[in-house]
């Protein structure tokens, strides 16, 4: 699921799952939910959306006509249900990566509480690591870049630390809705 049309199919089997919808549809709603307006065009969509249907992944009718012609409405088939659920549960690098973190995170509702977990703490391994190089080419290279390229790596370190805090949080919460109910640690009451 790491390359980029894998991860438009999981998008788009994610979508079907809430309800069919047309073409012009599920590119806005990709372009909206995923923030990938200016690199999901058509071109990408409907390549896509063919190899989905050669595979059994999903199912195309005719809509009722709108204008000129009738837009082609896209279900999700079972096959494409099992396929999502498959995906969903891979708890592997892929899933920590930037093009796949996002899509995964979006549908984390429908995947299980352990496989979330395993996600989550693989990411912030992967920030971790990230935050720990923009430490170092910052030291290294302090006095010998200029303010702008210096200013970009502050700005990648600090996204980095603002995602790992933001990770600690989330696995935080996880870890505390898996614990038993006479496991919680005791509610302290405000002052």
């Amino acid at each position: 699921m790491g390359n980029r049309s894998g991860v438009l199919e999981l998008a788009v089997l994610g979508l079907l799952h809430e309800a069919p919808m047309h073409g012009y549809e599920l590119r806005k709603r990709v372009n909206a939910q995923f923030g990938w307006g200016r690199v999901l065009s058509f071109g990408s969509l409907y390549p896509c959306l063919k190899a989905m249907l050669r595979n059994g992944l999903i199912a195309a009718d005719a809509g009722t006509p709108d204008g000129r012609r009738q837009k082609i409405v896209y279900t999700i088939t079972a096959d494409g249900k099992d396929h999502f659920a498959q995906a969903m549960h891979d708890a592997g690098p892929a899933a920590w990566e930037d093009d796949t973190f996002g899509v995964r995170f979006s549908f984390f509702g429908r995947t299980d509480p352990a496989t979330r977990l395993r996600i989550l703490e693989g990411r912030r391994a992967r920030m971790e690591e990230r935050l720990a190089n923009f430490r170092a080419a910052m030291s290294r290279t302090a006095e010998r870049v200029d303010t702008y390229t210096l200013e970009l790596q502050r700005h990648g370190l600090e996204s980095a630390e603002r995602e790992v805090r933001w990770l600690n949080e989330l696995i935080d919460g996880e870890r505390r809705q898996q614990r038993p109910p006479d496991q919680q640690p005791p509610v302290t009451p405000p002052n």
